[in-house]
């Protein structure tokens, strides 16, 4: 079990009624987790008869002394988002700290900590009339910045190319599968999806590239959630197929509902896509230590060269911008940059070469973002 837990009550008896203990992932024998914004069923545990409440004058029964125990000697408080994708992220986190270090595999050494994010909240709008940055990450941050959370575990592609001060990320887990894999009941690709079909996807740069390539398709934006709600909207009939990052089905191992693997000259992805980021604050230097230890240079790098082009291009989820970095058989960065208009009518691409050093990539990031801003010429994203 995990997290410190305080039951309010008017009376002692009304909170002996009302205990409620947080989920725990029966996998785990050593995972703590707690939550932050969710509410949770109620669940009985064993250990609940172990515990000593304590009650105040105001009729407060304090939490289980063992359970406020684990989490205050935990080493590391991991936070992330509460999908299954996201704890999947943070558990492939502990299980690789862990690997490295033994000191970590004690039971309550790790303890993680479930955020609900902005972008979480608001589900009946696509993410592009939300509007702003930082949309899944914004209340991750401030819980690290304030202490409540050691490390955050990201989808790069989520992260804003500014990081809020007091923080760093210095650390990025060895990259996934980056293409998109192509969801569908009825057809094997996009090019057999019959004229009128809806695809269902909230991203901008996989509408604008659907349409680019297959203008007699449709595209439905709101199309959100997990990818579990996903899948289970279009097995309801709402939409004729969608797209999904293939990163995420793997690390989900639910590869079994792809009915294709979309090339990259079909689909470009998003910049960081299948790529995780792990935050900590700047002065904690025990932190950057632990996650120096699980950093994948060859895709820091790409990372970095992607994020530089997108940061130059201005960047948000109202502009459809892709982009993909990768060391080619030279062992050289080769970088492939595209922007276009919401409706696929435009689309402009370019492409960069040059050595795999971090200044060397950054810089083609920049420079191939600049030539497709001169390009676009102003009110190309109408912004």
């Amino acid at each position: 079990m995990d997290g410190s837990m305080d039951i309010y009550s008017s009376s002692f008896h009304q909170a002996h009624n009302k205990v409620s203990l947080l989920r725990r992932q029966p996998s785990s024998p050593v995972n703590s987790v707690s939550v932050i914004g969710f509410s949770l069923p109620r669940i009985t545990s064993p250990s609940l008869a172990k515990c000593r409440r304590k009650r105040s004058s105001f009729g407060v029964v304090r939490a289980c002394v063992a359970v406020e125990e684990k989490k205050r000697t935990a080493i590391i408080r991991i936070g992330t988002r509460g999908s299954p994708l996201a704890l999947a992220q943070a558990y492939e986190t502990r299980a690789k700290l862990q690997a490295k270090h033994p000191e970590l595999t004690e039971d309550g050494a790790i303890h993680i900590e479930i955020i609900k994010t902005t972008g979480d909240k608001i589900l009946s709008q696509p993410l592009a009339d939300i509007g702003g940055k930082g949309l899944f990450t914004k209340e991750i941050d401030e819980a690290l910045i304030n202490g409540h959370i050691d490390i955050a575990v990201h989808s790069m592609k989520d992260v804003p190319t500014y990081l809020p001060e007091k923080t760093i990320l210095p650390c990025n887990l060895v990259r996934e599968d980056v293409r998109d894999a192509f969801i569908c009941l009825t057809a094997a690709s996009l090019a057999e999806l019959p004229a009128g079909s809806v695809v269902g996807t909230a991203s901008l740069r996989r509408k604008s590239q659907i349409l680019h390539k297959y203008p007699s398709l449709a595209v439905e934006e709101n199309f959100r959630g997990n990818v579990q709600t996903r899948l289970s909207k279009l097995q309801g009939g709402k939409v004729h197929a969608t797209l999904l990052a293939l990163a995420g089905l793997k690390r989900l191992s639910m590869t079994e509902n792809v009915a294709s693997v979309l090339s990259l000259d079909e689909m470009l992805p998003a910049v960081a896509q299948g790529a995780i980021g792990i935050a900590c604050r700047t002065d904690d230097d025990k932190m950057a230590s632990y996650l120096a230890s699980l950093n994948h240079e060859e895709t820091r790098l790409a990372v970095a060269c992607e994020r530089a082009f997108l940061e130059t291009l201005d960047g948000s989820c109202r502009t459809p911008i892709a982009g993909y970095a990768a060391k080619d058989e030279e062992g050289n960065c080769f970088f492939r940059g595209l922007v276009a208009s919401p409706d696929g009518t435009r689309v402009l691409e370019t492409s960069r070469k040059g050595p795999y050093v971090f200044e060397d990539m950054v810089k083609m990031g920049k420079d191939a973002g600049q030539e497709l801003l001169s390009l676009a010429g102003p009110g190309f994203f109408g912004n």
